[in-house]
């Protein structure tokens, strides 16, 4: 005894040195530095989903709309070719030769349709133009490339298929000059022809799009609009498509069709037929380029005049001739690292996805193994066979560390005191506070109480001045915001009639629950004893006896030196220490203990930020139970890894299967995504209401439980986020204290006969 009171004392100068640090609390630059991990962590991962979004936004097929008036669209437009010239200050448009047609495609390329497209195009021997989007060309550059290398043309189709209407002027030139990078890295050209998303001929220009026209011109681009519709988007079958795309009265025309964007299986089989009736009736096909130079032609327009005023230098536009040309290196450089960043942003959500569906398919088996263990842990402690043993009744010594705890010290320790057992030693340590908590306690005068008061060093300390101090062999520890219901004690201890149990974890009961927040935390309190501790007892890898109750063996805490102030929870750190010194931790349900959760976020997030943080430190420090042998090798090979897994790498990844969520739903449109998601949140009720039936409770408070998805569940992430954010930075944190108001006293003064509960109604069959 002496010498354990000599080690409390040593403990004590070292958790001193620590408590007082703590009090400090970190200093502003640490602060600084804990948050840039975090920051850079979401701040990489919000621009990457950011430009994921951008970059592969759903857009619908080209249609001729007219949402405004045309009285600022000169009459020559309107009523001219399909050729628009606005480069230089002109206002032009240009009519094909007659009996010549030029045929388009739009919205691609396509990994599946554009390949076929060109395969038809070369079986009859016959050019086309492919007015490009620039994340697709960014996707499947050598598709771009086959296109050029077999004497096609391209043109711009924007980067991301917008209305280009209502963008801003920044984000029109970003649209024509990413596309222009994205040619020059995937084919090596670049190119003046340019097609808006969403246009049709020109007399569907507009007030609204006649500036756009404009503006592209100063950026010396030719708009290339169409004059024959297919409509291959919405025709109901070949034969509509074919008479469509079929010039009236043999005019001339610039045809529009789709090579991506949707099923274009019946555009490739309309125009297997299209080129040959077109053949027959004794049109030439061109190029959109051959076609403007012809056009320029026929309108006495000199085609080497208007090349040599096209200016290189202007946004968005590099070529300098009405024909693709050849992109410069740094062109080609800035298109590399635009296919790049595409690539990325693609090959992220694709990640992502991997890791949500893993996620996925791990959580499934894990509430699986929840069910199945759980189910056996019930059905062996309710069968009439079932005994811990001999009924222990040898005395019990209650280690009560205390700081500031006013509101529920004088409720928790006549609650322990007073507790329906044969001989109970209570011995309370007054950790320096500061709210008179010690004269409260002395003011009791309870026999079998005993106040220690200690100058403060933190809560690792006086834990191991109380087990100095205390007179028996089984040790319970209890906080002293806690109310022990007056059997919880002798339920605590009966595991001890198995000499291999060294510590037993109770069931800690949330006082506080009206409000949504104390709702909440009832709920995650009740699924996490009531089924996680069931699994993880016949797993024997019991991750933590709660410091609000828990009982252990004086020979387990002295086979590993007591309780540790190394982690911010010394309550998950002692209990993996003896594990791993090979004595079984198991969980008491009937051990009843009522605590005060926090009634603020504020609160909340303070205390489940040292929560996560010292659970880290904690696993951390037994990284070591990885290569254990003997009686912790299955802590090592089973415990360490779910804990980690479960409780820090998952959690980690909540927040993305969140994101992938709203981006497959809001973004994508995805009905799949949407019932997924309402499916995980079914699964998490099915366990909630398991858990509930298991001790008791009753199912109201679970009406609550989607809302938790929104809030709560966020502030957790954002925390153990802050979390890893604290411990890649390298900063000692504090103790988060949070503040009480006497919840659990004021339950216990509300329940007449606080032993007497629902007995729990049987959810797996004996």
């Amino acid at each position: 005894m002496n010498r354990g009171a000599r080690r409390g004392r040593a403990t004590g100068s070292r958790a001193g040195q620590i408590a007082q640090s703590r009090q400090r609390g970190p200093r502003p630059l640490q602060s600084c530095l804990a948050a840039i991990p975090v920051v850079l962590l979401l701040g990489t991962f919000a621009a990457l989903m950011t430009y994921s979004t951008y970059i592969d936004s759903e857009f619908a097929p080209d249609a001729g709309t007219t949402v405004s008036g045309n009285g600022s669209v000169p009459a020559e437009i309107l009523h001219g070719g399909p050729y628009v010239d606005t480069t230089q200050g002109r206002v032009a448009s240009y009519e094909l030769p007659p009996k010549t047609v030029v045929l388009t495609f739009d919205d691609g390329p396509s990994p599946e349709w554009t390949p076929k497209i060109l395969a038809v195009l070369a079986e009859h021997d016959v050019p086309g133009t492919f007015f490009v989007v620039g994340t697709q060309v960014a996707r499947y550059p050598t598709i771009v490339g086959d296109i050029v290398d077999q004497g096609h043309d391209i043109g711009l189709h924007t980067f991301t298929h917008p209305d280009m209407a209502l963008l801003p002027p920044w984000m029109r030139a970003l649209e024509l000059s990413q596309t222009q990078m994205a040619l020059a890295a995937a084919a090596g050209v670049t190119t003046p022809l340019l097609r808006f998303p969403y246009s049709s001929g020109v007399d569907s220009l507009n007030d609204e799009t006649w500036p756009l026209v404009q503006e592209a011109g100063r950026y010396g681009y030719f708009v290339v609009t169409s004059s024959v519709d297919s409509r291959d988007w919405d025709a109901p079958d070949v034969d509509t498509i074919v008479k469509a795309a079929i010039p009236r009265d043999d005019k001339s025309g610039i045809i529009l069709l789709h090579d991506a964007g949707g099923d274009r299986a019946k555009t490739v089989e309309a125009l297997d037929r299209l080129i040959p009736l077109l053949k027959e009736r004794g049109y030439q096909f061109l190029t959109a380029s051959e076609g403007l130079r012809a056009a320029q032609a026929l309108a006495g327009v000199d085609p080497a005049a208007i090349d040599a005023t096209f200016d290189p230098e202007a946004l968005a536009s590099a070529a300098e001739s009405h024909v693709t040309t050849d992109a410069t290196v740094s062109e080609q450089l800035r298109g590399l690292l635009l296919l790049q960043s595409v690539r990325l942003a693609d090959s992220l959500f694709d990640w992502i996805r991997i890791a949500v569906l893993l996620v996925g398919v791990l959580l499934l088996l894990r509430t699986a193994g929840l069910f199945l263990l759980a189910g056996r842990h019930v059905r062996q402690r309710r069968s009439p066979a079932w005994s811990w043993g001999p009924a222990v009744d040898q005395p019990v010594s209650v280690v009560i560390p205390v700081y500031n705890e006013r509101e529920n010290v004088a409720a928790a320790v006549r609650s322990i005191a007073n507790g329906d057992y044969p001989e109970i030693e209570v011995v309370v340590v007054d950790d320096g506070s500061t709210d008179g908590s010690g004269d409260i306690v002395a003011a009791l005068a309870l026999p079998n109480v005993r106040l220690i008061r200690i100058p403060n060093a933190g809560k690792a300390n006086a834990l191991n001045v109380g087990i100095a101090h205390a007179s028996h062999d089984i040790i319970v520890m209890v906080d002293g915001d806690t109310v022990l219901e007056p059997d919880s004690l002798r339920m605590l201890v009966q595991p001890f009639a198995d000499p291999r149990v060294g510590g037993v974890a109770g069931n800690v009961k949330v006082s506080n629950r009206r409000g949504l927040i104390g709702k909440w935390q009832h709920i995650e309190y009740v699924i996490g004893f009531n089924l996680d501790r069931r699994f993880f007892e016949l797993l024997q890898c019991m991750p933590t006896i709660p410091g609000a109750i828990g009982a252990f063996r004086r020979r387990a805490l002295a086979d590993v030196g007591g309780v540790s102030d190394r982690t911010l929870a010394e309550d998950t750190d002692l209990t993996m220490a003896v594990i791993r010194a090979g004595w079984r931790v198991v969980y008491e349900e009937k051990a009843r203990a009522w605590t005060e959760a926090p009634q603020t976020l504020r609160q909340l997030w303070r205390q489940r930020f040292r929560w996560s943080y010292g659970t880290m430190q904690a696993l951390w420090a037994h990284r070591g139970a990885l290569r254990d042998q003997g009686p912790s090798e299955r802590f090592g090979l089973v415990g360490l890894p779910l804990i980690a897994g479960f409780g820090v790498v998952f959690p980690l990844l909540a927040p993305v299967v969140d994101v992938v969520t709203f981006y497959g739903v809001v973004v994508r449109g995805q009905l799949s995504t949407a019932l997924a998601w309402l499916g995980m949140l079914g699964l998490q009720f099915i366990v909630a209401v398991v858990a509930f039936r298991l001790d008791g409770e009753s199912m109201r408070p679970l009406w609550s439980l989607p809302l938790q998805q929104f809030v709560y569940r966020q502030l957790l992430y954002l925390a153990l986020l802050k979390s890893v954010g604290t411990a890649l930075a390298g900063v000692a944190m504090r103790w988060q204290k949070i503040a009480r108001t006497g919840a659990a006293a004021a339950h216990l003064s509300r329940t007449a006969h606080v032993g007497e509960r629902p007995s729990p109604v049987a959810a797996f069959p004996r």
